[in-house]
């Protein structure tokens, strides 16, 4: 396709409202949420989409998070397609529910507007609130733009509603940074998603004509296996994840993604490892160095879980300095990402130099010259975890 054809099909939106957009031609029949800051916009849009008649839907207005949270589970328990959007501590509002959603197997889409948590309170962007549930049994991906954003929707439904897989999804889109700017983005044909996403027609839901329990009690003769088979679910869905992005690029004829993404990372001695907006940041950084004739590679996780420990792995395995970015913190531990990257290299001869560093919690801006310098200060010499961009004068002469 050419350059100018590419143009044509592509219009200047709003992350929000292009998200709204994506959910729209999914066509879910039951959306439910609580307006929270970041992520506002997204259902405020899907709101007008409803009431304008271009939407069949049921939009079902609630007194909070957890409350949309149950309403989808509800719904998705009898066999409908559902989708919800939260942010930070709305998220963390629904977590008795997220567990609960997983542990049924139930397909829902949650969008997260990624931001820090309270308390002090703050509505920038960082990734401890979606990094927070991880553990939840959830599919989580995260989108580097907005483009990568819209496209995740379509293909989150079609992985978390494969019978392989029956889970729900997460997509992380950075609050403000992707969900408050505008971008060339190509909209998403309704024919095309049609094609890509069939309707979805379950095996197991809750009806009155076949009554049945879901998730009701297991005693401890059968609790640990039942979880034992979730963690499987998640872990396996690698698999359905390749394949549907796969399908997505044959569909819409633009790259659907994979579990990670390398840039620049062949005969580079330094890769930068990390998740979300900033990976633009740093593959600009990247093509600057080259420009140089440095070489700085970079990974960008698209998928946190299920964990590609192989595919980072062997990305990583020929580099001499590893760095780990990231925008949440395990508080009295350290990096999250940081540490599984780590786990992967104990049994190595010689493993990489291996930097950990925390960046840009609160929001805080994180420019490309602070980025070369942490490249710097980690080639020279590694720093296994530190949280960098500190200011010392409201730190009290605490460091």
């Amino acid at each position: 396709m050419s350059p100018a054809s590419v143009l044509e099909k592509m219009t200047m939106m709003e992350g929000s409202k292009a998200f709204a957009d994506a959910v729209k031609v999914c066509r879910p029949h039951v959306i439910s949420a609580y307006p929270i800051t970041p992520q506002t916009h997204i259902v405020e849009e899907l709101s007008k989409i409803v009431a304008n008649g271009e939407l069949d839907t049921e939009y079902v207005r609630v007194e909070s998070e957890h409350s949309a949270a149950s309403v989808c589970l509800g719904a998705s328990a009898t066999g409908v397609r559902t989708f919800t959007a939260t942010t930070s501590q709305g998220l963390l509002l629904m977590i008795e529910v997220l567990y609960n959603i997983a542990g049924m197997r139930l397909p829902i889409v949650l969008m997260c507007a990624n931001r820090s948590v309270s308390a002090p309170l703050n509505i920038w962007n960082d990734h401890q609130d979606s990094i927070s549930v991880r553990d939840a049994g959830w599919i989580q991906l995260y989108a580097e733009d907005i483009q990568e954003g819209i496209d995740m929707i379509p293909q989150a439904y079609l992985i978390a509603e494969h019978p392989e897989v029956r889970l729900p999804v997460m997509i992380g889109v950075d609050g403000f940074i992707l969900t408050h700017t505008s971008e060339p983005v190509e909209l998403l044909d309704q024919a095309m998603t049609d094609k890509f996403l069939p309707p979805y027609k379950p095996e197991i839901y809750l009806d009155v004509k076949k009554p049945m329990t879901l998730g009701a009690f297991a005693d401890p003769d059968s609790y640990m296996e039942i979880r034992y088979s979730l963690h499987k679910a998640v872990e396996d869905s690698k698999k359905v994840i390749k394949e549907v992005a796969r399908e997505f690029g044959k569909t819409f004829g633009r790259f659907g993604g994979d579990l990670i993404e390398t840039y620049n990372i062949e005969g580079a001695e330094t890769v930068v490892v990390a998740m979300g907006s900033i990976v633009s940041t740093l593959k600009e950084l990247s093509d600057e160095m080259k420009s140089q004739g440095r070489k700085m590679g970079v990974v960008k996780v698209r998928c946190h879980r299920p964990f590609p420990d192989q595919e980072i792995y062997d990305a990583l395995k020929d580099a001499q300095n590893v760095i780990v970015l990231e925008k949440a913190v395990s508080l009295g531990q350290g990096g999250i990402l940081g540490t599984e990257i780590r786990s992967l290299f104990m049994e190595m001869e010689d493993p990489p130099r291996f930097s950990n560093f925390i960046i840009g919690l609160g929001g805080r801006d994180v420019p490309m010259n602070f980025l070369e310098m942490l490249v710097l200060e980690a080639e020279e010499s590694p720093v296994p975890f530190k949280f960098v961009g500190l200011k010392e004068e409201l730190l009290g002469g605490e460091k």
